[in-house]
């Protein structure tokens, strides 16, 4: 059953690019180099101008400051991403953008497109986070649309606890705080317009939300300075054998971009095309082995309760398309607007493969294991994305950010059949229709910042206001033929969730050099919110009609009004940062900060792939206290960075999943839900180093470790028994789940001149819980979280001043993990790109 799909992969439209005779300037400087290039952002610390004294408007400071020379152009409102002049590693050693413009007081790090191309296998925007100290992306395939962020101290169920921003859009789907609906949207980014990506530590600028307690990840985009190309294909090949599934499964991408400056306007499109198939997400499991059928794979659960594994789950084919536009405009040689279009589509398919056969005939059976049917769906995706701002640049004594953006689901569709029929691998004509379609948010920022000793000055006072809404519009429908639906007809309806939260917020941070090697930084964020028009649909199926092959069911349908929310919150944060010398910092942060309930822990009671999600309308707002200790020592080339941290979470908003067995089928499905816990605390160290030029000239070695020892302190709400004996446990003292006591990356990569570059990394995960009680104690089954050690290398050839082609392997060595689903094995990376 060998796949055969790498030359039907191959895109038409990247051969045809490289085959275009047009003649177009080059985006290259070099044989071998991409030119500078150019993001919507203040400028960096390294091309300042020289400091000047302070003025009392601007246009006095206009007319004082020295002219400039008759051929040289005004001033805009853009620089250079390659700060340092390389593209390079060097260059990500500069200071963010907005970190230098808001004089923010988080401690970052960041990597380049340059370095994105040489070091990493680069298939979906996410991966190139991947080797970033303390951070993993729970990417389980190529196109994964539910790919979660984790950080430090806060792992891959909490989406809601990083902000992840593409420019000025909001990519982190701040409806829920979850690996599935509420993933970033990553799919939207093309990979070939990603410039630069900076992450910025922990909730201590007052600027960014409670959702920055895990910290905040900057995409940012390429804006040219003159014409540009790039066209790219990719193609990963993955063997794969895993219980009763061995079969071969290919993605092909193709990914472009081309952008240009006239005048005053530049331009940015970049488009991305991915053909994924996948190996199995899930697993379907039963308690008991379906009677008259043979073939399944004796098994525990990770709580130690029969699994039998009897066939994969999901095992889907997806295909999806995004396209994004984006233009800038100076109105004035410093003030700049800009307009960004984005649009993704998904058409995805999942198939599954049942293990079983009749005891009798030998043929192929799903033995009546109703849970089959979750496995088998189509789901049809349109999401599009708007986002304008305007931006002043003046470097005087006052600038500005203005921003707005919308994200909307306009179509979301999945189709899966009701059941299974009670013999053979046939599915029930009947079916249901879950749409989020409708479901959309907005957010809009204005934020000032004041100078009054002029630009670079002892003092600057930033502010800002913010508004959010997000909406959440969640039916289910009964259909008679699962696998059609109008775009209106829907057919009875079968569940529905749905809501909306709000957020008002003000901020003041003021920044202030009391020496030159010292600065101190206190902010503080009000912010109101609410929780609003919750209501909830459920039902349970009665006695059926119909034929056996086609049972209709009967729905006994509630449905409820749930009470509104609210709360008011203050928020103060406060750095002190202290340089030694030119080659040491020392930096402490504190920040308080409030991460209030999504509407989807309120309101989504949602089946998904097997998994059922309950909603807890009366859930608290968490309030989080974290600080650390930041000790650096600095090189030209390279740096260390010692981390000590420690964070406590009061109404921490936890969930947890545990797998219910149906009474009288044995099927079993995995069940979330979402509770206050009283109390936890995160406490640990991470040691970051990243250096060039170790022992010979252009080897460079980079890694982390992060140590978190974390405990729940209290929890008054904890009702659970031990699932092996029955009996009450306790959860004070356990572990907070999903958190992993170790995280490590390291690796190193060799540039012997500017055609080559080889890099070998590798990541480990210690142990983690995924309950409150930590009674998942079983390894290495589907829904365990195990400890892992992952290899990956790639070679990266610039073979022309055009061509470029890379040849890598991830998970070199072929580990297989759980993280709850089953991890990618090992996967072959080829890959070609070509710059007109």
């Amino acid at each position: 059953m060998f796949r055969r799909h790498a030359l039907a992969g191959v895109s038409l439209v990247a051969i045809a690019a490289v085959l275009l005779p047009v003649p177009m300037a080059l985006a290259q400087s070099g044989s071998t180099e991409l030119p500078a290039v150019t993001v919507d952002a203040p400028r960096a610390r390294a091309t300042r101008p020289a400091h000047r004294p302070s003025r009392p408007t601007v246009a006095a400071a206009r007319q004082h400051a020295p002219k400039p020379a008759a051929a040289a152009p005004p001033q805009r409102v853009i620089i250079t991403t390659d700060t340092a002049g390389d593209g390079g590693f060097k260059a990500s050693y500069a200071a963010p953008a907005a970190k230098q413009r808001y004089q923010l007081p988080q401690e970052s790090y960041s990597i380049t497109s340059k370095q994105i191309d040489e070091t990493i296998n680069l298939k979906d925007p996410e991966d190139a986070v991947k080797y970033m100290p303390s951070l993993f992306v729970r990417k389980r395939n190529d196109g994964d649309n539910m790919a979660v962020l984790a950080t430090r101290s806060w792992g891959v169920n909490s989406s809601a606890r990083t902000l992840i921003y593409y420019d000025d859009l909001l990519v982190s789907a701040l409806i829920g705080n979850n690996n599935t609906s509420a993933a970033p949207k990553w799919n939207l980014i093309s990979p070939e317009a990603i410039g630069r990506i900076d992450f910025l530590n922990g909730p201590f600028s007052a600027a960014y939300p409670g959702n920055s307690i895990g910290g905040v990840l900057l995409i940012n985009s390429k804006m040219p300075d003159k014409p540009f190309a790039v066209a790219k294909e990719t193609v990963s090949v993955m063997p794969w054998n895993q219980y009763g599934t061995k079969d071969t499964y290919v993605t092909s991408q193709t990914s472009a971009s081309a952008g240009n400056r006239d005048g005053k306007l530049s331009w940015l499109v970049s488009a991305n095309y991915l053909d994924s198939y996948q190996q199995p997400l899930t697993y379907t499991t039963n308690s008991t082995i379906p009677a008259g059928t043979t073939g399944n794979f004796s098994a525990l659960n990770k709580q130690g309760l029969p699994a039998n594994v009897v066939g994969t789950g999901i095992l889907a084919h997806s295909q999806q398309t995004s396209g994004n536009l984006r233009l800038a405009y100076d109105v004035t040689p410093l003030l700049q607007a800009t307009y960004a279009f984005g649009i993704w589509n998904n058409h995805q398919t999942s198939d599954p493969q049942t293990y079983l056969r009749s005891a009798t005939t030998g043929l192929p059976t799903f033995g009546n294991v109703s849970s089959f049917a979750t496995g088998k769906y189509i789901w049809d995706q349109t999401h599009m994305s708007n986002a304008v701002s305007l931006k002043s640049d003046t470097k005087g004594i006052f600038d500005f950010d203005m921003s707005a953006s919308s994200y909307n689901y306009l179509q979301d569709i999945q189709l899966n059949p009701y059941t299974v029929t009670p013999a053979g691998v046939g599915y029930s004509q009947d079916g249901k229709i879950s749409r989020m379609d409708g479901t959309n948010w907005q957010n809009a920022d204005a934020k000032g910042i004041w100078r009054p000793f002029g630009y670079d000055g002892p003092q600057e006072i930033s502010f800002g206001i913010h508004g959010d809404r997000y909406r959440l519009e969640n039916p289910g429908y009964l259909s008679s033929v699962w696998y059609q639906t109008t775009s209106t007809g829907t057919g009875q309806l079968f569940s529905n969730g749905e809501g909306e939260t709000r957020t008002g917020a003000l901020w003041l941070q003021d920044a202030w050099k009391i020496e030159p090697n010292l600065k101190l930084t206190l902010g503080g964020r009000l912010e109101s919110w609410q929780a609003r028009d919750g209501f909830n649909v459920n039902s349970s199926a009665g006695a059926g009609t119909g034929t056996t092959t086609n049972p209709i069911p009967v729905l006994k349908v509630s449905s409820q009004s749930q009470p509104g929310l609210s709360a008011t919150n203050f928020s103060p944060k406060a750095s002190l940062s202290y340089d030694p010398n030119k080659d040491w910092n020392i930096t402490a942060n504190f920040g308080e900060a409030y991460r209030f309930p999504t509407v989807s822990e309120l309101y989504q009671n949602v089946t998904a792939g097997g998994v059922v999600f309950l909603a807890n309308p009366l859930l608290r707002p968490e309030q989080d206290f974290t600080g650390e200790l930041n000790i650096e020592r600095h090189w030209s080339d390279g740096r260390v960075r010692l981390t000590l941290f420690r964070e406590r979470t009061n109404d921490a908003l936890i969930s947890q999943s545990n797998t219910v067995t149906n009474a009288f089928t044995g099927a079993q499905s995995v069940q979330t839900s979402v509770t206050n816990v009283d109390a936890i605390r995160l406490q640990g160290v991470e040691l970051a180093v990243d250096k060039d030029n170790v022992l010979i000239q252009g080897l460079q070695l980079f890694g982390s470790v992060t140590y978190v020892e974390s405990r729940i302190l209290a929890d008054t709400n904890w009702a659970g028994v031990n699932p092996l004996t029955n009996i009450p446990d306790q959860v004070v003292g356990k572990r907070v789940p999903n958190v992993p006591d170790w995280r490590v990356t390291f690796g190193t990569s060799y540039r012997p001149n500017e055609s080559w570059a080889y890099t070998v990394a590798a990541r480990y995960s210690g142990k983690q819980y995924s309950t409150l009680d930590n009674t998942d104690i079983i390894p290495h089954v589907y829904g365990a979280f195990d400890n892992y050690f992952v290899v990956d290398m790639k070679i990266h050839y610039n073979a022309t001043r055009n061509f470029a082609f890379d040849f890598g392997i991830d998970n070199l060595f072929n580990e297989q993990y759980f993280l709850f689903h089953p991890f990618p094995g090992r996967t072959f990376v080829l890959a070609a790109k070509y710059t007109f």
